[in-house]
């Protein structure tokens, strides 16, 4: 299988913590992967250094074959929502053309061409009927799909996806996975999709990528999603509870996921729900 991703003895830093230590994992064409972990344990600084804005310490990043650089047209990105988007009063079609555009939001495009790649970015993700509406008007799961088109635009060939589910009601969570893996599957595209959370993604990964604590496990949902290596990754004992297939992490009686990162369906950004939870407070620090 071809390498679409290598990491060779990466570490990455934030400010003087490391948030990836002495790395290496490949990821090959074509593969799902659902990237897991703590807040503060590298997902976000992991994407952008594979987009060429965060430079490793130490160690090599490749990309698609080369070495990871900005402005890389083969990666389509997704960051995570912030709430300005809904006061967006740009319509759909408008909105994924800004890609074209760089930051100068709602300037027309030029050329026939540039519309018919809108215009098939929007049927590949189900969304012409979205392009006349303004963005305000949208639902969060609609404005998802806008998101999505934009990283089609340009035909890339790896999707990075950060925290797309983030304040996504359950309906539009699994909505928003089957959608990305019906272009994985139809397109051959390499996805790393990001959550707080494992059980949205478990039907569709081909492997899981779960950071920790500098550390990174990377294998099927069975290798890395057990008390040993979670253990290892968050520092204290947790176990795994398989249940009506779902999948649990627990420390002592705490639900790590669902505890550590609630949503409100409808809301836009990302909220802590403020409760200090004694039972993995090492996974917020460390």
């Amino acid at each position: 299988m071809t390498a679409v991703i290598e990491l060779d003895r990466v570490t990455l830093e934030l400010g003087a913590r490391a948030v990836l230590e002495d790395v290496s994992l490949s990821i090959g064409a074509g593969e799902f992967i659902g990237v897991l972990g703590a807040n503060g344990s590298g997902k976000t600084s992991l994407m952008r250094a594979l987009l060429g804005l965060l430079e490793p310490v130490s160690g090599s990043i490749r990309v698609l074959g080369k070495p990871a650089s900005r402005g890389n047209p083969a990666i389509g990105y997704m960051p995570q929502i912030r709430a300005t988007l809904a006061e967006r009063r740009l319509r759909g079609r408008d909105f994924v053309a800004c890609a074209f555009e760089g930051h100068r939001w709602g300037t027309s495009l030029g050329g026939a061409s540039a519309r018919r790649a809108v215009d098939e970015a929007l049927a590949r993700v189900d969304a012409l009927a979205l392009a006349e509406r303004p963005l305000v008007s949208m639902s969060g799961g609609e404005r998802q799909r806008l998101l999505l088109a934009q990283c089609l635009l340009g035909e890339p060939g790896l999707l990075l996806l950060d925290e797309p589910l983030i304040s996504l009601d359950p309906h539009h969570m699994q909505a928003t996975v089957d959608l990305v893996h019906k272009l994985q599957r139809e397109s051959g595209i390499t996805v790393l999709f990001s959550a707080h959370e494992l059980n949205p993604l478990l039907h569709t990964l081909d492997r899981v990528l779960y950071l920790g604590r500098g550390h990174a496990a990377l294998g099927t949902v069975d290798e890395v999603i057990n008390g040993p290596v979670l253990s290892r990754l968050y520092g204290s004992k947790i176990d795994v509870m398989r249940l009506g297939g779902r999948i649990f992490v627990m420390s002592g009686a705490a639900d790590l996921e669902h505890d550590e990162h609630r949503h409100e369906d409808g809301a836009h950004e990302h909220r802590h729900d403020g409760v200090h939870h004694p039972a993995h407070h090492h996974a917020h620090h460390n």
